[in-house]
C-alpha cells in the first residue's frame, strides 16, 4: 500500500508535463517581423527622454497662484502627476507638488473633481 502510493504522484507529475527531447528552444520576443533597434522583437518606437519644462524655460519660481500651469500636472480625478510621465526634474516636482497643495488649501484647485 505505501508503494502505491509513492508510485500514483510520479505518474501524474510525469503526465502533467510534456516530454522533452532536448534543450529548449528560444522564444521569439515581441511580435514577429517586429524590426527595430536590437534585432528582431526589440522596441518598434524611439521614446525621446523627457526635459523638464521649468529648466528649458527657465521658470524659478512656481506660484500656487498660477492656477493654469498647475492644472496640467494634476490629473483628471485630482492627482498630482509623477515626474516620470511629465517629465519634470526632481528639484521642480518638489516645488510642483507643494504649490498645488497650497492651491488646494485655499480652493484655487480642487482636491478631486465631481463626478
Amino acid at each position: 500500500m505505501a508503494d502505491e502510493t509513492t508510485s500514483t504522484p510520479s505518474t501524474e507529475q510525469a503526465s502533467a508535463r510534456p516530454a522533452s527531447s532536448g534543450p529548449r528552444t528560444p522564444r521569439p520576443a515581441g511580435a514577429p517581423g517586429a524590426g527595430g533597434p536590437g534585432g528582431p522583437g526589440g522596441r518598434k518606437f524611439f521614446r525621446r527622454k523627457k526635459v523638464c519644462k521649468f529648466c528649458t524655460e527657465k521658470i524659478d519660481a512656481i506660484s500656487y497662484r498660477d492656477v493654469r500651469l498647475l492644472q496640467g500636472f494634476v490629473a483628471e480625478r485630482g492627482k498630482i502627476v509623477p515626474r516620470r510621465l511629465t517629465g519634470v526634474c526632481t528639484r521642480h516636482q518638489r516645488r510642483l507638488s507643494l504649490a498645488i497643495k497650497q492651491s488646494r488649501n485655499i480652493a484655487l484647485l480642487a482636491f478631486a473633481t465631481r463626478y
